[in-house]
Formats: C-alpha cells, sequence, structure tokens
C-alpha cells in the first residue's frame, strides 16, 4: 500500500501546477472523464483519457502529470518519461517530486546519465519530511551512480536458447538441473495451468520433456518455484491456496522411490506460516532450505530465509539471512549452488540498473555472508532479471525469458557465466550399490564427511529398487565416503579433492560383502604421519563408522590389520605397523568395544596389494585393514 500511494503522490497533492485546468473545453472534457475512470480504478481508460486531453491543449499541466503518474504505476515508462519532461519545458517553478518520477521512468528505460541528473535535482530541493520517498530516492542514485559505470565494461553474455528439445510455444520457465548435468526440471504454463515438465540428456541432447508425476502435478493447482537437490532425489517447490496450506503460498516436498515420485507433503510449521513462503532452494546437503517469506521479523517486504534440518528430522525454526543479505526492499529466487556456499539471488535493494537485479554472495568459513556482488551488464539491466541458476560445473547460467527469436511465451536460455562470477567448482560420485554376491540392488546409506570440518556434506538413502546415488563434492577438500547397509560391511573411500584436481567425477559400482569370518575391508581414512603411529584426527571420522559397525553387531570378533609399503628394513616395518594396528585398537577400546572382540597385528610390508613400483602405489599398501575372525 505504501509504494501504491508513492505512485500517486505527485498528482494527488501537487498544488503548484500552473494549469490544473484547461481553457480548451475538449481537454478539460477528458480530463474529467479520466477522473471517473480513475475512480473505478480503469487506468488503461484513463490514460487513453488523459492523452485527448494533453494532445488538445499541450499545455495542460496537471493533466501531463497525472498521465505521467499512471504511465509510470503500469510500468508505460516512456509515456511516463515523456508527460514528465514536457512538464519541466512548461513550469518556471518545479515541485522537486517531479524529477523524482521522471528519474525512475529514466532509471526503468536505462536513461542513467539524465537520471543521475534529475534524481540528483529531486534530492537537493526536496524539503518534505517523507522518509521512505527519500530514502528511495537516495537508493536510485546509487544505482544511477553504479549502472553508469557498469555499462561502460560490457560482460561478455550471449544468451542461447536450449532449442526446441525444451522449449515450446507455451510458457517454460524456473529450471533446475541435478548435479551431474544429466536431468533438467522446469515449470510450464499450458493455458493457465503450471506443471513440472522432466528431460533428460542423452549424449549432448535433450529428450522430449515429459510430465514429471501425475502424484505432483495437478489439475486443480499450479506447482512451481521448484529446487531440485543435486542428486535429483528430492523436489521441493511451491504451492498455492491449496487445502492443506497454511497461508497463500506453502513449501512442499516430494521424494523419489525408485523410479516414482511420492506424493508431496506441506512442510508445515515453523518453515510455512499463515504469510507467504514459497522460491525454495536446497543445500547440497539437503541440510539447509533458503526460501523466500514476508513474514514479520524481515528487513523488508519479501526477505530470504533459511532453515537447517534438525537432527529428529523436523526443519528449525527460520533464520533471517539478515542485513548481508536483505534490504528494505525485496529479495527474490535465491539460488544455493551444489558448492553449498555461492548464493544467487535477485534483488531491487542492492545497487543495480533498474528494478530488480541477479547478485551474488559467497559464504566464507565462518558462515558469513560477503557483500552481493552484482552480476554486472548486460546479464543485467533495466528490466527485472530474476530466476537464475547455475550449472553444477559453474560454466553456464540457465535463466527464462522473452527474447526475440523464442518459440513461445517464455523460453529456457543458457549463457557462459563470467570467470569472477562463478560458484567453485565441484565434483561428484555417482554409481549404484549391490550385493557383491546376488548383484541385487541394496538400500544403503550413502555419506560424504569433510574430514577437516567433521561436517556431514551427504547423507541419504539409495532406493531397493536402483541401488543408485548421486554425492556432491566441492573441490579443495578431504572427505571419507562411506556406504553402510544393514548385515553388510560398510565401503570406504577416500577423495582428496586439491584445487587444481579437474572435476571430472568419480564413477562407482559399490558390491558391499556380507558380514561372514574372513571378510576384510580396508579403512581408507585411517591416517599417520610418516613413521609415526599417533592417529591423527581426521581419522576419527572413519573410527567412529567401524565403531558403529561393531555396536550394531556384537558377535562379531575382529583384527585390526597394520601394512606398510617396502621403503626402510623390515624389521622396523613390522613394528610400525604392529604400533599403528595398536593404535586403532586401543581406540575401539577406549570407545567401549570390548577387548575380548578385538586382536590386532603388524604384518609390515609382506602383504602387498600393489606393486611397490611407484609413490601411488606404495600408499597403497601403506593400509589399515580388519578382518572378521569370529561371529559367536
Amino acid at each position: 500500500m505504501r509504494k501504491l500511494l508513492l505512485l500517486f503522490l505527485l498528482h494527488m497533492s501537487f498544488q503548484q501546477i500552473n494549469a490544473q485546468t484547461s481553457d480548451v473545453k475538449k481537454a478539460q472534457l477528458s480530463f474529467n472523464k479520466a477522473q471517473i475512470f480513475l475512480k473505478n480504478n480503469e487506468y488503461d481508460q484513463a490514460v487513453l483519457a488523459l492523452k485527448e486531453a494533453t494532445s488538445a491543449d499541450p499545455n495542460f499541466g496537471y493533466a501531463l502529470l497525472q498521465l505521467g503518474d499512471i504511465s509510470r504505476k503500469l510500468k508505460a515508462y516512456d509515456d511516463a518519461k515523456t508527460a514528465y519532461s514536457h512538464i519541466l519545458k512548461l513550469q518556471k517553478e518545479i515541485d522537486p517530486r517531479t524529477y523524482y518520477g521522471l528519474a525512475e521512468s529514466e532509471i526503468m528505460t536505462g536513461d542513467y546519465q539524465n537520471a543521475l541528473k534529475h534524481i540528483q535535482s529531486f534530492i537537493k530541493q526536496y524539503k518534505g519530511n517523507d522518509e521512505e520517498f527519500l530514502t528511495r530516492a537516495k537508493k536510485y542514485y546509487q544505482d544511477c551512480l553504479f549502472a553508469v559505470e557498469a555499462i561502460k565494461s560490457p560482460l561478455p553474455f550471449e544468451p542461447v536458447n536450449l532449442g526446441k528439445e525444451i522449449n515450446s510455444v507455451y510458457r517454460d520457465y524456473f529450471p533446475s538441473l541435478t548435479a551431474d548435468g544429466e536431468q533438467l526440471i522446469f515449470s510450464r504454463n499450458i493455458n493457465g495451468n503450471e506443471d513440472f515438465y522432466i528431460s533428460k540428456k542423452s549424449g549432448n541432447l535433450w529428450g522430449n520433456p515429459t510430465p514429471l508425476s501425475e502424484q505432483i502435478n495437478t489439475k486443480q493447482y499450479n506447482e512451481g518455484a521448484q529446487s531440485l537437490s543435486p542428486d535429483g532425489m528430492y523436489l521441493f517447490f511451491t504451492g498455492c491456496n491449496r487445502p492443506d496450506g497454511l497461508g497463500r503460498c506453502d513449501i512442499y516436498v516430494s521424494h523419489k522411490e525408485g523410479k516414482n515420485w511420492a506424493a508431496p507433503f506441506n512442510l508445515g510449521a515453523p518453515i510455512n506460516t499463515e504469510y507467504w513462503e514459497s522460491q525454495p532452494s536446497i543445500s547440497p546437503d539437503g541440510s539447509t532450505l533458503y526460501f523466500v517469506s514476508n513474514r514479520p521479523g524481515g528487513k523488508g517486504g519479501y526477505d530470504i530465509w533459511k532453515s537447517k534440518l534438525k537432527d529428529d528430522g523436523y526443519w528449525g525454526t527460520p533464520e533471517n539471512l539478515g542485513p548481508d543479505i536483505n534490504t528494505a526492499y525485496d529479495e527474490h529466487t535465491p539460488f544455493i549452488h551444489p558448492d553449498g556456499t555461492t548464493l544467487y539471488f535477485s534483488s531491487d535493494g542492492w545497487p543495480g540498473l533498474g528494478s530488480k537485479d541477479i547478485f551474488l554472495s559467497r559464504m566464507d568459513e565462518k558462515g558469513k555472508w560477503t557483500k552481493p556482488e552484482n552480476l554486472g551488464y548486460p546479464i543485467n539491466t533495466f528490466n527485472e532479471e530474476t530466476g537464475l541458476i547455475v550449472s553444477p560445473d559453474g560454466t553456464e547460467g540457465l535463466f527464462s525469458s522473452n527474447l526475440k527469436g523464442g518459440f513461445g511465451d517464455m523460453d529456457i536460455y543458457q549463457f557462459k557465466m563470467p570467470e569472477d562470477k562463478k560458484p567453485k567448482s565441484i565434483t561428484y560420485v555417482k554409481g549404484l550399490v549391490r550385493d557383491k554376491e546376488t548383484k541385487a540392488f541394496l538400500e544403503a546409506n550413502v555419506q560424504v564427511i569433510d574430514l577437516k570440518s567433521k561436517q556431514v556434506m551427504y547423507s541419504d538413502y539409495t532406493a531397493k529398487e536402483t541401488g543408485d546415488f548421486l554425492a556432491v563434492m566441492p573441490l579443495g577438500g578431504n572427505y571419507a565416503f562411506h556406504v553402510n547397509a544393514d548385515g553388510y560391511l560398510f565401503y570406504s573411500e577416500n577423495y582428496e579433492l586439491g584445487n587444481i584436481y579437474t572435476n571430472k567425477p568419480f564413477l562407482l559400482e559399490i558390491d558391499l560383502k556380507r558380514l561372514k569370518v574372513g571378510t576384510n575391508l580396508i579403512l581408507k581414512n585411517i591416517f599417520f604421519n610418516t613413521n609415526e603411529h599417533k592417529l591423527l584426527p581426521a581419522s576419527y571420522v572413519e573410527l567412529e563408522t567401524l565403531i558403529d559397525l561393531l555396536r550394531s553387531n556384537p558377535k562379531i570378533h575382529v583384527e585390526i590389520q597394520g601394512h606398510t609399503d617396502n621403503i626402510g628394513d623390515d624389521m622396523s616395518n613390522r613394528k610400525l605397523s604392529l604400533d599403528r594396528s595398536k593404535a586403532v585398537y586401543d581406540y575401539l577400546v577406549s570407545s567401549k568395544i570390548p577387548a575380548e572382540r578385538l586382536s590386532y597385528k603388524g604384518y609390515g610390508e609382506s602383504k602387498p596389494i600393489a606393486p611397490n613400483d611407484t609413490e601411488n602405489n606404495r600408499k597403497l599398501n601403506r593400509r589399515t585393514s580388519f578382518v572378521i575372525t569370529k561371529i559367536q
């Protein structure tokens, strides 16, 4: 309501126009007609009548002012500019609010140099006490300063239509991608009904989109503004005016079970309220949900909030992202990249080129957001830019627009991301889990844990029907990768991903071994300094996984085994391997695993699993493992 009042501020309270009436009868009649249309909120008809009035009497100041204000409200900014500019030529004494209306219209048409001059005139001359009005003007001043410089250094920007394989004669928008870039889910509006469609890539080509699922798509409601988890297993989306809704728009989620999607359910309180909740974006580890709401306690009209998933499986009380992200104006369409630390969003509060622009902010190691960066010109323009997502590899931005040469009302486009606006590089591990003997797919828990922070980067269960998984790992980290299933030895792998590592994915077929006497497992995340036997802290993640296995299976007895490469003499290697196996043994005993279930032995260099001819092979031979010796 406040913004609506501002739009009419000029023509409702302006008293300094010399020509508030016209001596030209036709002009005055048309003006009077316009007032009736305005009273009935028939703005388009009012504009036509005012144009008749100003055509009959070009010096009809009050009609010009009304025409400028209403055109601005209807976003007909070129008409507004014409009307306001004529007033400046017509009047000797100018109410400074005329400069405001003209400057806003110039910003919204990309005429930044003139807008800068006119908004300065308003700020200098305005003597009113409306702080919100003046604050907006100062914000426009910052926009003009930013825009004038931005257009001097345009970025390479060549949007490419995704083609007829994806886009249609209908409105296609809000794309979402899985981390492997192989599946695209987007919204399509057919005759006013919004549904989700999915396309799968074959080679470099997208397949024909098909409706996502009858469990999710409905005929009576609209589904949109979705976020697909990087592994493609969870779809968070916005549903409005549904019988189970708490407010006008709520956030829902559906989980993929095998090859089918389950019926979605409302996330409920405290995420959803009686207010407007929409535009969800889920973090790659599934633990944080970002979304937009106009609930009380925000910084502006619409803010970006986040909720953390608690240990009990319920979502925690949402937190406002605060002044590092949100402004006194509106923030929309958050997109947290699969790197987990780069947030793209739209805002009309941070300095930009007019209306809403797209910004990015990066989370530092302490969880604090950096000052938002405008993506720059011409990615951002005086038009409204929202709804950007960035491909998992960070090279492509995807957005929706109604550009010339498209296939329909709105199409999905992609463009090359500027180098300094890219997210962190990521890779992923993708595969399936089976029983080693039967080759049957297994329902197993897959976890990726950052060994430095101990943070779980990914945790989910594979489906019995397919056994597949996809877990994201940002480059630069050192990760433990575990797969667990009841009745089986867990699978252990280590991924040390330096910043110079390529983002080539890891593709695995994991065959889990049943718990049997003689079954052994190499512990890939047990670490010691060279020639030392003190466990390094990064080992504790793996040891806790082993402890969970032993506690869950109290009849199992194991032998902890230490191994070395062939560097050094045999006696020293046997002692080092024995000391290292004992260090693991001691940790297990200190964690209340009964000593009678455990033994340890050092094998030195006597059991290599690779030739000792390269450093990589010697690294394979320097290992800690265990074998099941008894099940009673």
